[in-house]
């Protein structure tokens, strides 16, 4: 089934889509946020009044305690069991991207206007930051982040690749800028797989190198990745 803009559906760009707990899709746009029931998308917002920071939604996830968690160009907040929780830490951040952890911390990659990216740390002590001494500026703002089958958290930065943890913060640069950088997945040996202008990359031993496809592809712009339960790679 098709849902479109010109019948109604919702208005603007779909940015970010989550599903919680109770089955409904959550739909991040430039004009707000969407619950959606599989028939209609309705525009939502906190019952206690408390609008977000931003009505543009660039990013959503679902936590393993059900929290739908939003990012929005004026900051981050998480809604569960009817209570909105919001993050001065981050007010004024774009945020691009969320990732819970196997130890269940929360991460987001953002940025303010003029200033360097970071990445925080959302845990029970509180909210940390980093980036703020301009340590991450040399790989432009960050727009995901990943956490592969071993553990290793990666940062996907305009300029290049940050591995994040264990360990101290390592930089590997890509030999070219990318502006429409998104899709993050993992071939069969656990190295990265990049979406970006024109295709897809493979990020191995600090390199990138081609990540052929069978049969005959015409360039085009990966924006999201995923593996399947059997296997298969799909992207959008």
């Amino acid at each position: 089934m098709l849902f479109r803009s010109r019948d109604g559906f919702i208005h603007g760009a779909i940015l970010a889509i989550a599903q919680t707990p109770d089955g409904y899709l959550w739909l991040g746009t430039e004009f707000g946020l969407y619950r959606f029931d599989g028939v209609r998308a309705i525009s939502w917002q906190p019952e206690s009044g408390r609008d977000f920071l931003s009505r543009h939604i660039y990013s959503l996830l679902v936590a393993r305690d059900g929290a739908l968690w939003i990012g929005t160009d004026g900051g981050a907040a998480s809604w569960r069991n009817g209570k909105l929780t919001r993050y001065p830490e981050l007010d004024g951040q774009t945020i691009h991207s969320f990732l819970q952890d196997r130890e269940g911390t929360m991460w987001s990659s953002g940025q303010k206007a003029f200033s360097s990216p970071n990445i925080c740390a959302i845990g029970k002590t509180g909210v940390h930051c980093y980036g703020n001494d301009k340590s991450l500026d040399r790989g432009g703002w960050i727009l995901k982040l990943y956490e592969d089958r071993k553990g290793t958290l990666w940062a996907v930065a305009r300029y290049g690749i940050w591995r994040w943890r264990p360990g101290p913060p390592e930089f590997y640069p890509l030999p070219f800028g990318i502006d429409a950088l998104n899709g993050v997945a993992e071939d069969d040996s656990g190295n990265l797989l990049i979406g970006l202008d024109g295709g897809i990359r493979r990020f191995c031993n600090g390199k990138i190198e081609a990540f052929p496809l069978p049969g005959k592809v015409q360039p085009f712009t990966a924006r999201t990745m995923v593996y399947d339960r059997d296997g298969g790679l799909w992207i959008s």
